[in-house]
This record gives C-alpha cells, sequence and structure tokens, in this order.
C-alpha cells in the first residue's frame, strides 16, 4: 500500500507544478478583471459607519490611537481599550471632538481572556451592539535569537499578540454575526518578511495572518468581513527613540496618521487586505521571488553592518500599541 502511494506521490510531483501553471495562465487573466470590478465595487459602496459601535484595542497611542480618531470623524460611536487606562482620557476627548457621538473607555490587559470578554461585555451592555472589532494592541520587542536569555518574555509578547486577538475575537463574533460587522486586524508586514532581530514578533504576526486568513475562510466574508492589516514601519514612539531612530532611521517610515485613514478607508471598502505604505509590497514579491537575495541584504544591512545594527535590545518591555 504504501508503494502505491509513493508511486501516486512521485507521478503528482511530476504532472501537478506544470499543470497548475498552465491553469493559472488561462484564470489569472480572469481573476484580475474579477478583482478589479470587486474593488470599484467596493470603492462605490464604502460603508458609512456613523451611529455604528467600533471597538479598538490599544487605542492610547500610535495606530489605535489614530484608527480611533478617523472613525470619530466618521462619527462612529467608540469602546476605546488599553491596558493603560490612566492614558485613554486624553484620546476621549479628542475622540469627542473630532466628532464621535459616544465613546467609552476600559481598561483592559488584551493577554487576559477574562479581561476581553469583560471589555466586549460592557461594550454590548453600553452600546448594545458591536459593528467593528479593532484588534490593534500589540508588544514588541527585539533581540538575536542566540542572545536571549529569559524567555518568559517572549512567552509575554506571544499572549498579548496571538491569544489577545484571539481571546477578543472569540467574544466578538456572536454580536458581529447580528450586524454583519467587521474585524479588523493588525498584524505587520514582517509576518511574511524576515525582518533581522524580531523573531518572536515576526512569528507572532505570521500567525495573526494565517489564523485570520483560515477564520475568514471558516465564518464565511459574507457573514463579517475580515480586514488583514500589513503595515510597514510607522513612526511611533517605538521607531523614533534614539537607538531605533540609529537603527531603522534610514528606512522610509508613514505617519501612524496616514496609516490608520488608511486602515480605517480599507476597512470600511471591505478589503481584505490593507498594506500602509504601499510599496511595502514590493518586498512581498522579492521574497517570493528572491529568498536568497533577501536573507543576503538582510543580513548585511541589519547584522553584518556594524553601523546600522541597533545595540542587543531597544524595545522597552512595557505594552506598546501598534
Amino acid at each position: 500500500m504504501a508503494n502505491h502511494i509513493d508511486v501516486i506521490t512521485n507521478i503528482m510531483n511530476v504532472i501537478v507544478p506544470p499543470l497548475m501553471l498552465i491553469v493559472l495562465l488561462l484564470v489569472y487573466p480572469l481573476y484580475l478583471i474579477y478583482k478589479f470590478i470587486s474593488f470599484i465595487t467596493r470603492l462605490l459602496t464604502s460603508e458609512n459607519v456613523a451611529g455604528k459601535v467600533v471597538l479598538v484595542t490599544g487605542a492610547a497611542a500610535g495606530i489605535g490611537e489614530q484608527i480611533s480618531y478617523e472613525y470619530a470623524r466618521r462619527r462612529a460611536r467608540l469602546v476605546l481599550v488599553d491596558v493603560r487606562g490612566d492614558h485613554l482620557g486624553r484620546v476621549v476627548e479628542n475622540v469627542r471632538s473630532f466628532g464621535s457621538p459616544d465613546v467609552i473607555a476600559i481598561t483592559a490587559d488584551v493577554s487576559k481572556e477574562e479581561d476581553c470578554k469583560k471589555f466586549v461585555d460592557e461594550a454590548i451592555k453600553h452600546f448594545h451592539r458591536l459593528d467593528h472589532l479593532v484588534n490593534n494592541a500589540g508588544l514588541a520587542r527585539v533581540k538575536l535569537f542566540e542572545e536571549i536569555q529569559n524567555f518568559s518574555d517572549f512567552s509575554y509578547l506571544l499572549d498579548v499578540n496571538l491569544w489577545g486577538v484571539a481571546y477578543g475575537t472569540y467574544y466578538a463574533i456572536p454580536h458581529l454575526r447580528k450586524t454583519k460587522g467587521k474585524i479588523i486586524v493588525m498584524a505587520s508586514s514582517v509576518g511574511w518578511y524576515p525582518f533581522p532581530r524580531f523573531s518572536f514578533y515576526n512569528a507572532s504576526k505570521a500567525a495573526l495572518i494565517t489564523f485570520y486568513e483560515t477564520l475568514r475562510t471558516e465564518i464565511g466574508n459574507s457573514n463579517i468581513g475580515i480586514t488583514i492589516v500589513t503595515p510597514g514601519l510607522v513612526k511611533s514612539a517605538l521607531s523614533q527613540n534614539e537607538p531605533a531612530k540609529a537603527a531603522l532611521g534610514w528606512i522610509p517610515m508613514v505617519s501612524a496618521e496616514k496609516c490608520g485613514k488608511a486602515i480605517v478607508k480599507g476597512a470600511c471598502r471591505g478589503d481584505k487586505y490593507v498594506v500602509e505604505p504601499s510599496w511595502v509590497n514590493s518586498l512581498y514579491a522579492l521574497k517570493v521571488m528572491c529568498p536568497d537575495l533577501v536573507e543576503f541584504c538582510n543580513r548585511f544591512l541589519f547584522i553584518t553592518s556594524e553601523k546600522t545594527a541597533p545595540p542587543k535590545s531597544f524595545i522597552p518591555t512595557e505594552l506598546k500599541s501598534d
């Protein structure tokens, strides 16, 4: 029996690749036409979120703060969540000034399942509905894998970046089904691009991309829309400290405000993916087509070169919003 399976596998190894190439050549032009029509349709039927309820995690700073402001400009009602509850007051005031008719702030640690259940329950208790869930809260640390001395720090990173997103999604899905709502998840371009010194962070973001692509298949895009965001480098407190600027300052960065606007625009349009800035997409093609070249360049620019190599660790240990 095993021999028969081996024979079938060997035959498939020979037949399937050229067959898939032929199918791709035939189907891809039609696929591009479909994508173009779909984009125009989504552009013309962008969702009006005025009066709808949006929950944003990691809303106290960075991209999460700017996402909150953009939703406020569109007159959405907001639930702002962050582990740093004392930082939310300023954001709440700004959100109101930008036009949100109602906003509540909740202090919560997304790495704790009970906290995630709490902020979803409180949102429903106050607003009686949920239309958009923005999973933005995240944590980043930078270190060469060989230099790691305490894995517990990185275990917490995975708790926040993966489980913290999964928990909130799990408790929000029943309410999002009722409104045919949307989930917006903050992944990263390093989820598919092997940026050095971010091994566990990269892994957590790669897990998010695969998790939500699978979830999109399971629940159906017609029931709940899922937008996966994979930004490049964004100007924030994280990227603007002195060690970080020494290491990454020469790489073009997009402002958190511009990134936030692009994310909300893409989510309301129903985009499955949002990449900001868009030039980052070219890195994906480069990584797929020339992986050896990508590996060489990354090592030369960020590991071998003393001029651009950052110190062993320059990311603060506290929770941050992406």
